[in-house]
């Protein structure tokens, strides 16, 4: 028996020993029928050491294996925390993965384990919770919701975690997310009649908020904290914010009366009308017949013309008789129009939700005969509260954004089909509203603004819109009782009218942009088909659109193609590709696959075109870096040019530079060359071109290293500044999108100036008004035009800063002064040059033109189209500006 157990344990003593030296070559992503974790693998400098104490772990396995053979159930139970991580250590800290371990857990007489933390949210943070979700899940009841944030609040009133936190929430909810007010206000209207002090704080909280906001002339803000009271009118006692809508109405008056033109007397008629319907919507108010008079006196200001209101209409009529695709009318008489039919119709207001109805708890009460019956009792008034005093200032504070008209633009409204609310329809202006205030408002968040627009039906009242993504052929067959508005088309409607916004959106384009791109990816069922009938309607009418708006729709349309690999419908254009390029669809065309390949690269667009436009891309197009032209000995000055070009590469001294340089001068000469500077400057700047082909940055490097010889070449000739942007765009002419680009940063460098820019755009190359057609040369000069306006904006700014020394003040007033001559300067030679292409006045029209009547109209035409673009911005200058500025 001895001798049997001796062979025993020399046996387990060589297969512990094996099993050591395997187990130190595996790792923990080896075989996983291993009973317990694998060694991580040796790091390369312990790489051929000897393994550490391998007799103490031959003996504990030695232990382990005499101890499972007396029993099958021995589990050890390890005393301290100490033993606990050994055993973490030894097993490489992976207890949960133990499975011999788990295999006999069941036989232990307790469990130690350490047991996991219970986590309780705190109940300001659930409530919380519920209040910014309210109302997004169509399958849960807003009502219910509502009732029980609010049932919740009043049962934790005494927490001040909690009611800290409501009150912060409430007023951030009501200006961030317009879209809830209706639901917000609820939940506070049902924590009233169990708790009034809810209420007051609240309405307490919201004034002071609501009255800095309108010393400050921050309108939308105002406007969207008096929704918020209007929606709780029935808890004031008297009129409630009727009478301060009725003072800012009289406030209005006064500034119209003052002039005509002013625009801050309209934003107060729209904040009035714009909370009229929510206050008439708040039942038992007894406000109808005084908001019919209030109309009354509005009607006058609404209708009273306004003198920017032909500014910024998207179809001006350019002196044509062509019918407008939609008669895109004042947003605040339609507003006035709206509520107007609302009234005849006793205030109906279907759109808006009314969420609020007190319930009281049923009483049970004994009859005489003894039965007994449940019985509601008599309805208790909830609890009121006095309004708060408003102080509206005699002068109005206009605000730090500048005020202008608004027109109702719109892709669907008003046609047969009726997928967006008509134009008579109140919902069309409030939906409209609160909309556009969402978008504008969560700009710091695409994802969750596009979250919005999809879920809009969730936020008012039920059956106002058709099932999502119900498709379009569909609602013709919609009874004549039901709604055929599309929540899609209502969205897409809405970011649209402000990517079209006149005389400039709120934020950048391509927030815009990215809106629509993210609404496509959340539900692309819906928009998509939304969208193709966006793009179709816009094209139809390219040529009656204001043409900066023609470009924002190329620009959007260039840049959404690029999100979804290039795909569109080419073939329902093919026959605009026979028209001439001076047609403002084909110069569309045109202008997009250029703005395409700029974002991809032109093989890639040819794939996903039609072969019919393949012409419009030109194999010149397919080359990254175009030719260095004075490689080419044909070239006058090849030799120089060539120099030049391995001087600069080499980064020579400027010594060497000007010695070839003077060698082109000399030649030239010799060939009676007037201004020797131009041959000589455009060698120079086709070399830093081709220099830096391979990206902006290397440009801008090549730039910045040769500044001081471009900034001497400005002020010693004129036209040797001209040819700099000649050079540019001769390099690049089959890619002029990077020379605009070039240019701009040319701009920014000071090398040429924006005059210089505006005479060679639409002065010395205009064509008989043909290079008006080119999408790149308005580019060109818009962005020069934004970079001069945008500068005076930026001196006014600082000098209406407070607190700056009367010295400054005085240096700021005289760069002022002379920004503004200088803008004025640059809008008199546009003017000029595009009223001779409007009226066919201009020289080189009358002189050279050889074309056709009708190419000749088109290009009076451009002129037209050009010149009301930059009259608008010159009108919108001087009244942001003005003469005291």
């Amino acid at each position: 028996m001895e001798g049997v157990q001796h062979v025993l344990q020399h046996d387990i003593q060589h297969d512990a020993h094996q099993a050591i030296q395997a187990l130190s070559k595996l790792t923990l992503e080896g075989d996983e029928s291993l009973d317990r974790p694998r060694l991580v693998p040796k790091s390369r400098r312990d790489v051929g050491k000897a393994p550490k104490a391998p007799l103490a772990i031959v003996q504990r396995e030695q232990q382990r294996f005499e101890r499972r053979r007396v029993t099958d159930s021995y589990r050890p139970v390890y005393k301290a925390s100490e033993d606990m991580a050994e055993v973490d250590a030894r097993s490489g800290g992976n207890r949960g993965y133990n499975n011999r371990k788990r295999r006999y857990r069941e036989d232990d007489d307790f469990d130690r384990r350490p047991q996991r933390r219970r986590y309780e949210e705190p109940l300001a943070s659930k409530i919380r919770k519920q209040l910014l979700s309210i109302a997004e899940s169509p399958l849960k009841d807003p009502v219910e919701e509502a009732k029980d944030i609010a049932k919740a609040l009043t049962d934790n009133y005494d927490d001040d975690e909690l009611r800290n936190s409501f009150y912060e929430l409430v007023i951030l909810l009501t200006l961030e997310q317009p879209l809830k007010i209706p639901f917000t206000a609820a939940v506070v209207l049902y924590a009233n009649d169990d708790k009034p002090e809810v209420a007051k704080e609240v309405v307490t909280r919201v004034a002071a908020k609501a009255q800095s906001f309108l010393e400050a002339g921050v309108w939308r803000e105002l406007k969207l904290l008096l929704r918020f009271l209007a929606c709780m009118n029935g808890l004031f006692e008297g009129d409630g914010v009727f009478s301060t809508l009725e003072v800012l109405f009289d406030r209005a008056v006064d500034l119209q009366t003052a002039s005509s033109e002013d625009a801050i007397g309209l934003e107060l008629v729209k904040v009035v009308l714009l909370t009229l319907p929510y206050l008439l919507a708040t039942p038992g108010n007894g406000l109808e017949q005084k908001a019919v008079e209030l109309l009354e006196k509005t009607e006058i200001i609404v209708t009273a013309p306004h003198i920017l209101y032909d500014l910024v209409d998207p179809y001006p009529a350019n002196g044509t008789d062509e019918k407008k695709p939609m008669a895109c009318k004042s947003a605040l008489l339609l507003l006035q129009n709206q509520l107007q039919k609302e009234s005849s119709t006793e205030w109906e207001l279907a759109c808006i939700p009314r969420l609020y109805k007190r319930v009281e708890p049923a009483v049970d009460t004994v009859a005489e005969d003894g039965t007994s019956s449940t019985a509601p009792p008599a309805a208790a008034a909830a609890a009121k509260h006095a309004y708060p005093d408003f102080a509206v200032p005699s002068t109005i504070n206009p605000g730090p954004k500048p005020l202008f008209p608004e027109v109702y633009f719109s892709l669907y409204a008003d046609q047969d089909v009726k997928t967006v609310p008509p134009t008579t329809e109140i919902a069309a202006s409030l939906v409209r509203d609160a909309l556009v205030d969402t978008i504008n408002i969560l700009d710091f968040n695409r994802n969750a603004t596009a979250k919005f627009l999809i879920d809009i039906d969730c936020y008012w009242a039920p059956n106002t819109f058709v099932k999502r993504a119900t498709q379009f052929d569909k609602l013709r067959d919609v009874p004549a009782d039901k709604p055929t508005w599309k929540p899609e088309d209502i969205a897409v409607d809405a970011v649209f009218s402000q990517i079209f916004q006149l005389p400039t959106p709120e934020h950048r384009l391509v927030y815009y942009h990215s809106i629509i791109t993210e609404s496509c990816k959340i539900a692309p069922a819906a928009i998509a088909p939304s969208l193709g009938r966006a793009i179709r309607f816009l094209f139809r009418s390219v040529d009656v659109m204001d043409l900066e708006l023609a470009y924002r729709f190329m620009d959007w349309f260039a840049h959404h193609l690029s999100n979804f690999e290039f795909r569109w419908k080419w073939t329902e254009w093919l026959e605009d590709l026979n028209r001439s390029n001076l047609h403002p669809k084909k110069a569309f065309i045109v202008g997009a696959l250029d703005k395409e390949i700029r974002l991809s690269f032109a093989k890639r667009i040819r794939d996903t075109i039609p072969e019919q436009y393949h012409p419009l891309i030109p194999e010149g197009k397919d080359k990254d870096v175009p030719d260095f032209k004075y490689a080419d000995d044909r070239t006058p000055y090849s030799s120089e040019g060539k120099e030049i070009l391995a001087l600069l590469k080499k980064r020579a001294p400027e010594s060497d530079v000007q010695q070839v340089i003077n060698a082109i001068h000399e030649k030239a000469a010799a060939l009676g060359v007037v201004d020797v500077l131009i041959p000589s400057t455009d060698a120079y700047v086709t070399a830093i071109c081709y220099i830096g082909s391979k990206s902006l940055s290397h440009v801008l490097s090549c730039i910045e290293r040769n500044k001081e010889r471009l900034l001497a070449i400005g002020p010693a000739s004129r036209g040797a500044q001209k040819q700099i942007i000649t050079s540019v765009l001769e390099y690049w002419k089959d890619q002029p999108g990077i020379a605009v680009n070039i240019v701009d940063k040319l701009l920014n460098y000071a090398v040429i100036t924006p005059m210089i820019v505006i005479e060679w755009a639409i002065v010395d190359h205009l064509d008989s008004g043909r290079m008006l057609a080119e999408s790149y040369i308005y580019e060109m000069v818009s962005t020069t035009v934004f970079k001069v306006t945008n500068r005076i904006r930026q001196i006014i700014a600082a000098r209406n800063q407070h607190g700056l020394p009367a010295e400054q003040v005085q240096m700021l007033d005289n760069t002022l002064t002379k920004e503004r001559e200088s803008m004025r300067e640059l809008f008199a030679v546009i003017d000029d040059t595009l009223t001779g292409v409007a009226t066919g006045a201009n020289d080189a029209m009358i002189e050279s033109f050889d074309g056709e009547e009708k190419e000749q109209e088109m290009l009076q035409s451009w002129g037209r189209r050009w010149l009301a673009v930059f009259r608008r911005k010159l009108a919108v200058e001087e009244a942001v500006v003005g003469e005291a500025a």
